[in-house]
Order: C-alpha cells, then sequence, then structure tokens
C-alpha cells in the first residue's frame, strides 16, 4: 500500500538515495533539505530518475522551516523519516565544546523537535510511524569522533524511551543503525578536524588521529550505500518490523561483544 513518507537530510547520501527509492516503489515521498540550492538539486536528481518527488527546504536550525513543513504536511505524513545528521572530530580531551553543542543541537535535539510535533499529530489520530536513522555509533565508538558518537548514544536513548512511552497511542517508534557507507559524509566528519586542531599547539598526538583519517577513508570502513538504500526503501513502509535495524548485520556481533568487554575493561590500557 502506497504511503506518505517525509524523509529529512536529502541532499546527498542514503536520504537522497532513500527517498527516491521511495518514490521509485510508488509511495508519495516529501524529500527535505537544508537549502534552497539542495532544492534545485534534488529536484533535477528525481527528474533524472523518473520519479516525482515534493522537495521542501528544512534547515534543521529554522524554525519557520519546521512551521512550514508541519503546517503543509503535519496531518498528511504516514510515516516520518528523521534522516539528517551533522558530526564533528577529533580528541574529545580537546574539541571545543562549541562544537559539540552543535552536533547535539542537530542531531538529538532539533530531532527531537521535530520528533515531539509528529508525535503529536500521530497520536491525535491514533496512527503514524516515527523512524529515527541513528547509527551503529549509537551504541559502539570510534576513536576522536565523540561529538557524532555521544549525539547517536543520546538519540538511542531518546529513540527507546519515546517508544515505551508511546505504547498504546497507535504511534510506532523505530531506529535504523546504518553502518559506514561511502557517502562522503563519513569524509568530511573527519576533515572537521582540520579546522582547529594544530599539531604543537594542541597536547594530542596527532599521529593516532591521522591513522584513524585514513583507516576511515579506506575500503574496509567505507561501504557500498547501495544496499543500505534498498534495505532502507524495503524496511520504512512496512508496518510491522523490529524496533532496532542494524545493517549490514555483520556488524552486530561485534557490537555485542564491545558491549559486553565494558564490563571488564580496565581503566587505562597497559603501557
Amino acid at each position: 500500500m502506497s504511503k506518505t513518507i517525509l524523509i529529512t537530510g536529502s541532499a546527498t547520501g542514503l536520504g537522497k538515495g532513500t527517498a527516491i527509492g521511495l518514490a521509485k516503489a510508488g509511495h508519495n515521498v516529501i524529500a527535505t533539505v537544508e537549502n534552497w540550492p539542495q532544492v534545485t538539486q534534488l529536484q533535477q536528481d528525481a527528474a533524472d530518475a523518473g520519479v516525482e518527488l515534493t522537495v521542501e527546504k528544512l534547515d534543521y536550525l529554522e524554525p519557520d522551516d519546521h512551521d512550514t513543513v508541519l503546517r503543509k504536511y503535519g496531518d498528511k505524513v504516514d510515516i516520518v523519516v528523521l534522516n539528517a545528521a551533522t558530526g564533528q572530530t577529533g580528541p574529545v580531551a580537546e574539541v571545543p565544546v562549541d562544537w559539540i553543542r552543535k552536533v547535539f543541537e542537530v542531531n538529538v535535539f532539533t530531532t527531537l523537535e521535530l520528533a515531539q510535533r509528529f508525535a503529536k499529530s500521530f497520536v491525535k489520530r491514533g496512527d503514524g510511524k516515527i523512524v529515527f536513522v541513528s547509527s551503529i555509533a549509537g551504541f559502539w565508538i570510534l576513536p576522536y569522533l565523540a561529538p557524532y558518537v555521544a549525539s547517536k548514544h543520546a538519540l538511542e536513548g531518546i529513540a527507546q524511551i519515546m517508544r515505551h512511552e508511546l505504547d498504546g497511542t497507535g504511534v510506532k517508534v523505530a531506529t535504523i543503525n546504518p553502518g559506514p557507507f561511502r557517502t562522503g559524509f563519513n569524509d568530511r566528519m573527519y576533515d572537521t578536524v582540520d579546522q582547529w586542531f594544530e599539531a604543537g599547539v594542541n597536547f594530542s598526538d596527532e599521529a593516532p588521529l591521522r591513522e584513524m583519517q585514513a583507516q576511515m577513508a579506506g575500503d574496509d570502513l567505507q561501504l557500498d550505500p547501495q544496499p543500505m538504500i534498498d534495505f532502507m526503501v524495503d524496511l520504512i513502509p512496512q508496518d510491522e518490523h523490529k524496533f532496532r535495524s542494524v545493517y549490514p548485520e555483520q556488524f552486530v556481533d561485534d557490537v555485542r561483544q564491545y558491549q559486553e568487554g565494558l564490563w571488564t575493561q580496565p581503566m587505562t590500557q597497559a603501557a
């Protein structure tokens, strides 16, 4: 059955691929992007793909954009997919806290604001689905990625509690937890450290930071995004599925081992 699906962060990467894929599958898709040039580009991308998309500007940090989108679509949307995100990187002992605040503003606070507004509409009519696009970083860590990792850990807690508290209202809550995919997002996130980190000025050792940057740019931690997009296109419209959906599933065992290991890890590593 065709559904009306609003997905944020649709200008690039998984968001764009999923928006176009859902439209190809016959759904009515409202794809939001951050700025007007991205509106124009996504409209052209949709035309090139032979699909119809409703493209709207939704800058997470502009309350007027929130009001416009909710006024136009709040009562029409069956599923909202909160996909937009940002990130910063660097040694957490030195990352300027204001940079971390900016990440939380987008990934946590504004994401929650939008979820709350759609939840109110969904509860009123007794039906609807909120999908938080989180990350395996919501329950796993990668060095020098603390702002993003911490924001996704917070989002996981919010999603889990919202699911519990909305039980019985007819509103469904779920997360999608992608692994690392070659969309450009991870590369740009690791590049942000170069805006403020200066070897010899900052006290953190630069070598392991650069090693992690190189590892993230390599093929081992950069997967083809199309299978992830296909997974999201299939999962999002479903009426019933697991609360948490990790993809690819090969990461599940690694995550579980990491979580179990936290109970026995020493405070410091041996020299």
